[in-house]
Order: structure tokens, then sequence, then C-alpha cells
């Protein structure tokens, strides 16, 4: 009995120590804990606290010199990103006016100046009588309206969508066929609007616009194309358009180019126009002066019909028995220019009048087709006299064996064996004097009733050869002439 009680006693105090060791390792275990974590904390705060002091030492040091910390004029400014702003229209006031009016309305012509920049000169069509250019087109006006209060006078800059909300001038193109405004990325419009209500409305267009030219001296010409502006809506009573700076309005990119002209001039005016139903307008005009480039066209047209010219002579150096050289030679030279007379029209608007080029391009195929008409005489003539030399032959008897020997030594031959062939004039020399010789010869041996009639054949006698020459020296001189005269009127 008492060794049991022993037994559970000793149970007791062991369950009672092991109670109070687990009990005093919670707690180490606990302290560690907290002591480590405080230490940490405090060295992380350490670490922030030294962070702010040396930034606010870099951001209050200026030229290398250490500031005050204190003085408000190195103080940081406040980000304007995080506070709140004012709305534009709020700050404009669209919402208190009325901007279905112009500015001042019932007053005085509100005054609208304009400048230009031309951007590029795209094309210019002769068959359509056009050009389409494009530009930057900016208006200049004052509206009271959208004066606004500031403190460093900077204006405000705004896209497309405010321009909706408010009066800008109604300018249109007159004359024009088509007409856009640029929209890629986003409309190319610019509103920007000072404090004293002073406003700058700028906008990127292309437009296509009529040029009546005039191209009687074409390719020679010097064109005159102008754009024309004007409001569409309000009268010289209520809009007053002018340009900003007078000439110095119009600027002009240095690349531009174009491929038949060279760009003379650009120059500005103003004038009024009128129209019966509404009233008097101003209209604001660009003007630019346009000079073809000739080179192309002597390439293309008048060296080619100068050389068909100067080919069809070459036929009158050839023997006008060769008829199969002379009259393909003239068939194609003709043929030819018909081919560069209709390439030429075939580009150009169907005008009422001549033009330069028709001039020249038409005498050359007038020169062309004389030379081909030259030698269809030439053939001509020479077959008549032909005919005519058979029937003389048939006529008059063989002289052979005359009794007067000096007859016999001038005929030594008879008339009737000479070989047309193995002559330079189908029997007949070369040269006239010569022709007249011979005939003069056989009027020798025949009676008084037939000299009459060889007498009459020398008369009527052509020399056909003497065609050729002439023309050798007329076809040439007359054509330098008309090319002295054309390029000294149209040059």
């Amino acid at each position: 009995m008492l060794e049991s009680q022993s037994v559970w006693n000793l149970k007791i105090v062991e369950v009672f120590v092991t109670m109070r060791l687990e009990t005093l390792l919670v707690f180490v275990c606990v302290s560690v804990w907290s002591t480590t974590g405080h230490r940490s904390a405090h060295k992380t705060g350490h670490k922030l606290e030294t962070y702010k002091q040396s930034r606010f030492q870099r951001e209050t040091r200026v030229n290398g010199r250490s500031q005050k910390s204190g003085s408000p004029i190195f103080r940081r400014s406040p980000d304007m990103t995080k506070s709140p702003i004012t709305k534009s229209e709020q700050l404009l006031r669209i919402d208190d006016h009325e901007f279905t009016m112009r500015p001042a309305f019932g007053g005085p012509p509100i005054p609208v100046g304009v400048d230009v920049q031309v951007e590029s000169l795209d094309t210019i069509s002769e068959v359509d009588m056009d050009f389409t250019m494009t530009l930057y087109l900016r208006h200049y006006w004052k509206d009271e309206r959208l004066s606004f209060p500031s403190t460093n006078n900077q204006s405000m800059t705004f896209d497309s969508r405010l321009v909706k909300k408010i009066w800008v001038p109604d300018m249109f193109f007159v004359h024009s066929k088509r007409s856009f405004i640029h929209d890629t990325t986003t409309d190319n419009v610019m509103l920007r609007v000072y404090p004293d209500g002073n406003v700058l409305y700028s906008l990127r267009v292309t437009v296509t616009a009529m040029c009546n030219m005039d191209l009687s001296r074409f390719p020679l010409d010097t064109q005159t194309c102008s754009l024309e502006i004007e409001s569409y809506a309000y009268t010289d009573d209520d809009l007053m358009l002018y340009w900003k700076k007078g000439n110095e309005s119009l600027n002009t990119d240095e690349r531009i180019s174009l491929s038949q002209f060279r760009i003379q001039k650009f120059h500005t005016t103003t004038k009024l126009a009128f129209y019966s139903s509404t009233g008097w307008y101003n209209r604001l005009y660009v003007h630019f002066t346009l000079r073809r480039h000739i080179f192309f066209f002597l390439l293309q047209t008048y060296f080619p019909a100068t050389l068909m010219v100067m080919l069809s002579w070459v036929s009158f150096w050839i023997d006008r028995r060769a008829v199969p050289a002379r009259v393909p030679l003239g068939i194609t030279t003709v043929l030819t220019m018909s081919t560069i007379i209709t390439g030429v029209n075939a580009s150009m608007p169907r005008v009422s009048y001549i033009k330069a080029v028709d001039i020249y391009l038409w005498v050359s195929f007038v020169f062309v087709f004389l030379s081909v008409i030259e030698y269809a005489a030439v053939n001509y003539l020479t077959t008549v006299q032909e005919r005519r030399e058979r029937k003389l032959r048939n006529h008059l008897p063989c002289t052979c064996g005359i009794a007067n020997p000096e007859e016999d030594m001038m005929m030594t031959t008879c008339y009737s064996d000479v070989d047309p062939n193995t002559t330079g004039s189908y029997g007949m020399p070369e040269n006239g004097g010569g022709q007249e010789r011979i005939m003069a010869q056989l009027a020798l041996g025949q009676r008084t009733g037939r000299v009459k009639s060889t007498r009459g054949y020398v008369n009527i006698w052509i020399d056909t050869h003497a065609i050729d020459k002439y023309s050798r020296v007329i076809f040439p001189g007359a054509y330098t002439l008309f090319n002295v005269i054309y390029w000294s009127i149209y040059s």
C-alpha cells in the first residue's frame, strides 16, 4: 500500500516538472522572436529615414550648393496631374455664349487674316484643265467670347473636337472640283486660343481646282493658275478677308517640283466678287505661274518630225528611174508624220484653235507630202517626154547615108538607133543644152516643113533631171527659213 502511493507521487512530480519545462521553453521562444522583430523594424525605419533625408538634400541642392530647406523658392511644385483641373469648356465659357453667330454680331465686319503654306503641287492636267494642290490654310481672328484669365499669358491648343463647338470662318474654294481635309491619323485640324481672345485656326487641305489654260503656244507656253478662297455665307458687311502679311502670307516648300513645269513665281491678290442674289464677298487669290519644260517635247516631237522631213529629201538624190526606191521612201515618211501628229493630239484636249506644235507638225507634214508630189511630177513629166519622143521618131526618117559630108560628120549615127537605156534621160542627154543641140542637128537633114515640127518639139522640152536639182536646194532652204521664223516667234 505504501509502495503504490509512493509510485503515484513520483508520477505526479514528473508530470509537474515536464509542464514547467514546456512552459519555460515557450516563454524563451516568444522572448527571442519579439526581440528579433523589434530590431528588424528599428533597422528598417532607420533606413527609410536615412533615404528621406538624402532625397531631401538632393532636392534642395542647386548649382552645387546646399540651400536652406525652409526657403519657399526651392519647394517642389505640386504635381498638377494629381490635382483637379478645370475643364476647357468651363475655362472658355463655351456654354455661356451663342457661337452660332459671328463675333461682334451687329457691329462692324470682323477681320479675318489668312496665310497659306503650299506643301505640294501634285498634278497639272491639260486634258481636264485643272490642278491639285496640298496646302496648310490658317485663319486669324479675335473672339472675345473665348478670352480667359491667365497669369503666364500662355495659349491653349485644341484639336477638331472643340472646333465643332465654337464659331469659325466658313471658307471654301471657288471653282474647286474636289477637296478634303486630311484625317490620318486624326483630323488635321488645330485650334489655338490666346488669353485675350485671339484665335488661330489651321487645317491641312488637298484641293483640285479649275485652271483655264491657253494652249495656243503649247508646248512653248506659260500658264498662270489661281486658287480662290472666299466665305460662303458672310458678305463683306460681316466678314473682311485679307492676307495677313501681304505677299509674305504665301509660303512654299522649296522641294516642290513638277515633271513638265518650272514654277516661276507665287503671288497673292485680293478682289471683291459680286453675286446678284447675295451681294459682295471678299475673295483671296493665290496665283502661281508655270513655265513648261521644252526639252521633253524636243526629244519626243520636234526632233522626230525634223528627221522625217530630212529623210524625205533623200529621194532627190535617188535616180528618178528607181521607182521602187523613191515611192516607198516617200510613203514611209508621210505615214510616220501622221503617226507623230496623232500621238501628240491624243494627249491633248480637243480645243478649237491651232496650237504651236500643230503648226510645226503640219508644216513638216506638208514638206514631206510635197517631196512625194515632187517625184510624182518628175515621173509624170518623164513619161510624157518619152511618149513624145516615140512619136517624133515615128515621123522622122533615118538620116543615115546623107550625101553632104558636113551633115555626115555631124550625124554619125541614125537617130532611130539611139538606145534609150544607154543614155541618161531615156534616149536624151541629161543636159538640156545637149538636147537642143541634137535636135538642131537632126533639123539640118530634114525638109523645111519638118523643121517646124522639130523646133516645136524642142520648145516643149522639159529637163526633168533639173527638177530634182532645184528641189535639193529649195526644200532645205524653205524648211530652214520656216524654223527660223517659228522659233523666233514662239521661243
